[in-house]
């Protein structure tokens, strides 16, 4: 089996926990360099060590999405300490589920912040890197909610994955040619994720709802079967669910 994974250098947003560790983890398993991206250092530190220790390569650049400049320093030092950057994995997100009537205005913004801005930033430092390299791979996390409408509760979630798509899709036809972009769609997924709704009702529902979801292992190896593939082909879009999830 090919590994043209060894040897990359990975950039991973939301990497304390849940898909980006995970995804952190099995990258560096195959080879590659990980640089790893989030606001809670210590869970990242811990994350790092264990990487360390099982022989792969890894730097922590503590780092808020919403922050543009922070962004910009956590790809700035992939490249400074491994002289490349392959992969950016847009993976930071947040759910805050909620009926519409509720006006929770500051998480409506604290989503699109994270879920739209997040991503924009992280192109906008990685971009002039890949047209440099004439070489580089977005991988943008959406969700099933970026393809049918999750309501009532995450209509703001789903208007801000429907983004990310919309995003991905229109960044893939404008810098194609010899810089792919991936779309992950997942279901529900074993992460912190669910843990995002101030909203009580909303919070048990999802909680009840997330009994069915699947490892974060299962989108790890999605993402890694995308950058896998020779640089001649894009894998431009991956849905993935628990085969029990109807929506």
């Amino acid at each position: 089996m090919s590994n043209n994974t060894e040897g990359k250098v990975v950039v991973i947003t939301g990497a304390s926990s849940g898909l980006g560790a995970a995804t952190a983890r099995l990258l560096a398993a195959r080879g590659a360099s990980v640089v790893l991206g989030a606001r809670r250092v210590e869970m990242m530190n811990a994350l790092a060590d264990e990487i360390r220790a099982a022989g792969g390569k890894v730097e922590v650049v503590a780092t808020d999405v919403t922050k543009v400049e922070q962004v910009q320093n956590l790809i700035d030092t992939a490249v400074k300490v491994f002289g490349r950057l392959d992969v950016l994995v847009n993976n930071a997100g947040l759910m805050a589920i909620a009926p519409m009537s509720e006006r929770k205005v500051d998480e409506w913004d604290r989503m699109i912040d994270i879920n739209v801005k997040g991503v924009l930033y992280g192109i906008a430092a990685a971009l002039p890197v890949f047209q440099q390299q004439a070489s580089g791979h977005f991988i943008n996390i959406a969700s099933v909610a970026a393809i049918k409408v999750f309501s009532p509760g995450g209509t703001v979630y789903s208007g801000t994955k429907y983004a990310v798509r919309a995003i991905s899709e229109g960044l893939r036809h404008e810098v194609g040619g010899s810089i792919r972009t991936t779309t992950i769609e997942p279901g529900a997924v074993d992460s912190e994720l669910k843990l995002g709704s101030s909203h009580e009702e909303s919070s048990q529902f999802v909680k009840e709802f997330y009994k069915l979801a699947i490892p974060a292992d299962s989108v790890a190896r999605a993402i890694a079967y995308a950058i896998d593939e020779p640089a001649n082909v894009d894998i431009n879009e991956i849905v993935l669910r628990p085969t029990a999830q109807d929506f």
